[in-house]
């Protein structure tokens, strides 16, 4: 840019002093024409550093995802190929032989069965421990019941008895019918033995149906969340087995695409995760460049931005600033025993990122990882001398399709 300006300049000055000799051409008007385009330069291009700063290290980074199966088995497909061939989100990308893991859900849903059976049967013996305790109540009523009768009874027959005995003694009475009041009384004692045998087994049987109830009730309270804890234990397995059958078809987790596939049908994978079978890198990356620290006190987010990268020579890709990662390597201080370094070794004021957000007409433009490039951002200030930083970068993007090289 600099070159055409000064060769404008120098045709001017050509036209004016040389073909059309309005003015003298001495040496104080030479003098002159050299100090103007020097300082016309220095200044425009300090200017232009300032209010539309550029970068010669643009860089574009992409997210890797490396991929490691959650369940071991042989592998049985491996449909996806490495190299820049698009993987959308949700392709398979390699699938596990399944058989033991169907095997797995079927055991443990056949166990759920059982369980849930189990429960069933339970709920139903609880049912009829409580009828037992029931029956077992009512028996020990009626069988108290019976006792409070032969009792009454029994009280009658002894007052007979000395009633007959009184009467015997005074000769008003006669012997048998003191003999049949005895009998009677034996009788009514011996009742009164068989109905509190009765009520002892009643409240035996009550004990037992207690006892049973409380038992079955104790199998039943064991519960997660409200359910049998037979039942939750095997269907937290029968989850988990069948989240590991969907496992054995892994899946891509984003847009992008295989490199470093080492993964063939039939190969075996343990469900370690440190062993990847594979890398993806994502589609889209982030695209940063880097400035030096005085050239970005008058950048802000949302400032319109263009870059090139060497990939794609005579492109030139539209952007906004995102944003400025404040921060860098030197401004850290790591814990350590040893005292920071100052003085004539200290390393040289480190650059900061700018994160650019690519325009929408431009977001589907190849940018390969790791490709560099040149970029530049316009302020919102001195606007009309903008037009020169956008000529150069154009420039440079044509410049791209130049390979120096000797061989």
């Amino acid at each position: 840019m600099e070159l055409i300006l000064l060769g404008i300049y120098s045709a001017i000055v050509w036209f004016i002093f040389i073909k059309k000799q309005w003015l003298p051409w001495v040496l104080a008007t030479q003098v002159i024409v050299a100090i103007i385009p020097i300082v016309g330069l220095t200044v425009l291009i300090l200017t232009l550093n300032v209010v539309a700063p550029s970068s010669s290290d643009v860089r574009v980074y992409n997210y890797t995802v490396p991929i490691v199966s959650q369940v071991k088995g042989r592998v049985i497909e491996v449909p996806v190929e490495e190299g820049n061939r698009p993987v959308k989100k949700g392709d398979v990308l390699f699938r596990i032989d399944p058989t033991p893991y169907q095997q797995t859900v079927r055991g443990l849903e056949a166990q759920l069965a059982n369980a849930e059976a189990s429960q069933r049967e339970l709920t139903e013996q609880l049912k009829g421990a409580k009828g037992k305790v029931s029956e077992a109540q009512g028996a020990i009523q009626a069988a108290s019941s019976r006792v409070r009768e032969v009792q009454a009874k029994l009280e009658l027959a002894r007052k007979r008895v000395e009633q007959n005995k009184e009467l015997v003694a005074t000769g008003a009475g006669n012997r048998f019918d003191l003999e049949k009041a005895e009998t009677d009384l034996k009788e009514a004692e011996a009742n009164l033995d068989a109905a509190r045998s009765s009520e002892a087994q009643a409240r035996s049987a009550e004990v037992q149906a207690l006892a049973s109830e409380q038992q079955i009730q104790q199998k039943l309270s064991a519960k997660v969340n409200g359910e049998f804890a037979q039942v939750a234990q095997i269907k937290a397995q029968l989850d988990n087995a069948r989240w590991e059958l969907e496992q054995t078809t892994v899946r891509s987790p984003v847009d992008a695409y295989v490199i470093n596939l080492q993964l063939r049908p039939g190969a075996f994978v343990a469900g370690m995760p440190f062993n990847a079978v594979m890398t993806l890198v994502e589609t889209h990356g982030q695209v940063v460049a880097l400035f030096n620290q005085n050239e970005l006190h008058k950048v802000k987010a949302g400032n319109e931005a263009e870059f090139t990268v060497f990939t794609d020579p005579g492109t030139v890709i539209k952007a906004k600033v995102d944003s400025i990662i404040w921060a860098q390597g030197q401004g850290q201080l790591p814990a350590s025993g040893t005292l920071p370094m100052t003085g004539v070794l200290n390393a040289p004021p480190g650059r900061f990122a700018v994160k650019f957000d690519i325009a929408e007409k431009d977001k589907e433009v190849f940018l390969a990882a790791g490709a560099a490039g040149h970029a530049a951002v316009y302020t919102d200030s001195v606007a009309a001398i903008h037009i020169l930083r956008k000529i150069i970068v154009r420039v440079g993007a044509y410049t791209n399709y130049l390979v120096l090289k000797l061989h």
